[in-house]
């Protein structure tokens, strides 16, 4: 107090210094305090007023103003950082293996549905939605996500089968695992929201790894093989009914052609017979006559009639009957 004395003499004219000089000091030491109050809020972060510890508010990014300490400080938490936690594994930086990993069988080895054993890596990324929840609703935040979602991941694949976890299921798993560490840590009212789940090995255990992938080729022909088996009873079953149904078509034309042509053959008949009952005998000669003709017409012989063959010439073909003979030898 003395040196001060002594400071505010040399400033002062005549060096005294009397109530007013006092008076400027304190208010000026008073508003350098009330100044200290002002703060910025950077685009990714969130203010967090604490007044004597206790959460007061939240402020918005750009300038803003609390009470100056001891009565108010302010807590600046980025809100928009993607923070990651790595379950079942963790990465090492090594100068040999930069990206080297090292697993962690006690988080990763789960149980399936069908008791089996299978070894899941999982990533989980998540960011501060409410700064004040985060900061003072939870003591470990990071702690309280990996706990959860490990405990989530158990439970979904504790109630598949092998099969699908290990091959077509990883998208349906990823959605169920955040949805469902969505509604435990909001629950909780940690101030966390889960942005991904992303599965990053899915495989059985080291151990059976080779005998399980013999299982998966195996399952893997099989399938194929019915696939084939299935095209090509695609292929020849259509045709197949094709050409039977080709079949059946024939034999109906086939059906309504020999039935015309009966009908036909029957109507003629009755046309024949209508025509012989009223002149038997010249219908009988014609009817003959016809015959005759169609059973001749294709035969090499000549008819000479008594009346008109008077003056024909015998022949007799020796060289044809000369040959005849000697075929006959």
């Amino acid at each position: 107090m003395r040196k001060g004395q002594d400071r505010l003499k040399n400033i002062f004219p005549g060096g005294k210094v009397g109530g007013g000089g006092f008076l400027i000091v304190g208010v000026v030491i008073f508003v350098l305090w009330l100044a200290t109050g002002f703060y910025r809020v950077e685009t990714d972060q969130q203010g967090v007023v604490l007044r004597f510890g206790k959460f007061s508010e939240l402020t918005q990014p750009g300038l803003n103003y609390h009470l100056p300490y001891p009565i108010e400080s302010v807590i600046k938490p980025a809100v928009t950082n993607v923070n990651r936690v790595d379950i079942g594994f963790r990465t090492f930086a090594d100068v040999r293996n930069p990206d080297r990993v090292q697993d962690i069988p006690k988080e990763s080895l789960m149980l399936t549905g069908d008791e089996n054993i299978v070894d899941v890596d999982f990533s989980v990324f998540w960011r501060i939605s409410d700064a004040s929840k985060y900061l003072f609703n939870t003591q470990n935040p990071d702690a309280n996500v990996k706990a959860v979602a490990q405990s989530v991941m158990r439970e979904v694949i504790g109630r598949m089968e092998i099969t699908p976890v290990l091959t077509e299921a990883r998208n349906e798993i990823e959605q169920e695992v955040a949805l469902l560490t969505q509604n435990v840590l909001d629950s909780y009212e940690t101030g966390v929201e889960i942005r991904q789940v992303q599965l990053q090995k899915v495989d059985p255990p080291t151990a059976v790894i080779d005998a399980f992938r013999d299982v998966q080729a195996a399952r893997a022909d099989k399938e194929r093989q019915r696939n084939e088996a299935e095209a090509y009873a695609n292929d020849i079953i259509p045709r197949a009914r094709g050409e039977a149904a080709q079949i059946e078509q024939g034999a109906q034309a086939y059906l309504q052609q020999t039935v015309a042509e009966a009908e036909g053959d029957a109507q003629r008949f009755l046309q024949v017979y209508e025509q012989y009952a009223k002149a038997k005998d010249v219908t009988r000669r014609r009817i003959y006559l016809e015959t005759m003709e169609k059973v001749f017409a294709d035969m090499n012989k000549v008819i000479i009639s008594d009346e008109r063959g008077s003056g024909v010439v015998p022949y007799l073909p020796l060289p044809e009957i000369r040959n005849r003979t000697q075929e006959g030898q």
